[in-house]
């Protein structure tokens, strides 16, 4: 499964995202190529790094589902033309505090 994203231009900062297919959690590719639901931990890919990590995530349908780029700042920080989406899906759902993820 896949979801038609904005293109990002080869140089500008990445990561990769998913959801944790057993848990439904949204989970971020670290730099080592594992799997964190920690938006700390995030991965900043560029140029055929990125495009080798999201094909890695690709070839792990049924670990996480749905992997995709998202745009982020070089230090990490969620940037760009989706940042209110990817921001909810980094700090949880938004219709009530107690399902919200808790300050880390």
């Amino acid at each position: 499964m896949t979801s038609v994203r904005p293109k990002l231009k080869p140089d500008q900062p990445k990561a990769v995202t998913a959801w944790d297919t057993a848990t439904g959690k949204v989970v971020w590719m670290a730099d080592d190529g594992s799997w964190s639901d920690d938006p700390a931990k995030i991965g900043v890919f560029t140029g055929d790094k990125a495009d080798d990590m999201l094909a890695t995530a690709e070839t792990q349908e049924g670990t996480v589902t749905d992997p995709y780029f998202m745009q982020v700042a070089e230090d990490g920080a969620i940037d760009g033309r989706e940042t209110l989406r990817e921001t909810i899906r980094a700090n949880g759902p938004t219709v009530h505090p107690e399902f919200q993820r808790s300050a880390k």
